[in-house]
C-alpha cells in the first residue's frame, strides 16, 4: 500500500527500535471506513500493522487489536449489533477477557469500534443517536481522565487533547448505576470538553473495563497522529493512544 506523504516534506520523529516486533491489529468489517488511517497510526507510531478480516477465526498472533470507525453493516438494526457476531469477534473477546491467555490482549474500539465493543458487551452501556439526530464532523476536544490504561498511559490525567470527531450514533448511554459505577471505578476515560457535542450521559466521551486492557471512544485519535494533518496545536495529540499501547507491550505500564 503507497503512503501518502507527509506536508512540506516533514518527517516523522525516529521509533524506538523495539517497537518493530509489536504486531497490532486492525480489524475490518464490510462498511469500515477508518481502517487503513487506522494502520498508518499504527505504522507512525512504530509497529508493525497487521490486517484483520471479520471473517476469519484467528487473530494472526498480534499483540494487540484496534477496531476503527466506520458503518459496519450500514448500521442495520443498530451500529455494531451485526458486527459483534462476526467470527473474529468471537476470538477477540475471548482473548480481551483473559479466557484464551494469563494476559488480557489490549483492544482500542473507535468509534463504530466502540459501538461493536459495546454491543459484544466488552464495555457497558450503549449507543444511540446524537440527541440533535444529525450527523456531527467537527475538532473536539477531549480531557483524559484516566492515563492508566492500555491505550492512555502515554497522557497526563487531565490532559487536553484535540482529535476529531464524526458521527451520527455517538450518545453514549447507560443506566444511572452503571454510570455511578464507571465514576466511581475510574473508568471513565476521556470526557468532553467545550460542550457535549451529542447528548452523552456525564461528558462521556470513552470508557474502559475493569482490567483496563479495552478502550472505546467516539472520538477519531487516528486522524491526529502526523503534524500538519491533525488538529490542534500539533496535530498530533491522537498519537498517544498509539504509543501507550506500545509502552504497555514494552512493560513499561
Amino acid at each position: 500500500m503507497t503512503e501518502t506523504p507527509l506536508i512540506g516534506g516533514a518527517t516523522l520523529a525516529p521509533v524506538d527500535a523495539r517497537l518493530a516486533g509489536a504486531r497490532i491489529g486492525v480489524v475490518t468489517f464490510p462498511g469500515t471506513l477508518d481502517d487503513r488511517d487506522a494502520i498508518r497510526a499504527v505504522r507512525v507510531s512504530g509497529a508493525t500493522a497487521v490486517e484483520l478480516w471479520h471473517a476469519d477465526s484467528g487473530l494472526g498472533g498480534v499483540d494487540a487489536v484496534i477496531i476503527p470507525g466506520g458503518f459496519s453493516y450500514g448500521d442495520y438494526l443498530r451500529a455494531g449489533a451485526i458486527s459483534r457476531f462476526a467470527p473474529l469477534m468471537s476470538t477477540i473477546i475471548k482473548a480481551a477477557t483473559g479466557a484464551a491467555s494469563s494476559n488480557p490482549l489490549p483492544v482500542l474500539g473507535i468509534c463504530n469500534g466502540f459501538q461493536i465493543l459495546t454491543e459484544a458487551h466488552l464495555l457497558p452501556g450503549s449507543m444511540i443517536k446524537n440527541d440533535h439526530l444529525k450527523f456531527l464532523c467537527r475538532d473536539q476536544v477531549l480531557r483524559v481522565e484516566n492515563n492508566t490504561t492500555a491505550w492512555t498511559n502515554a497522557y497526563s490525567a487531565g490532559q487536553d487533547i484535540t482529535v476529531p470527531l464524526k458521527n451520527q450514533d455517538g450518545q453514549y448511554i447507560a443506566d444511572e448505576k452503571t454510570l455511578d459505577a464507571l465514576e466511581a471505578e475510574g473508568r471513565v476515560a476521556f470526557r468532553y470538553v467545550g460542550g457535549n457535542p451529542n447528548g452523552s450521559r456525564r461528558d462521556i466521551a470513552g470508557i474502559s473495563n475493569a482490567a483496563g486492557n479495552v478502550v472505546g471512544l467516539m472520538p477519531h485519535p487516528e486522524h491526529a497522529v502526523e503534524a500538519g494533518y491533525g488538529p490542534g496545536h500539533t496535530g498530533t495529540d491522537g498519537l498517544g493512544f498509539f504509543t501507550s499501547v506500545l509502552n504497555t507491550l514494552l512493560g513499561g505500564n
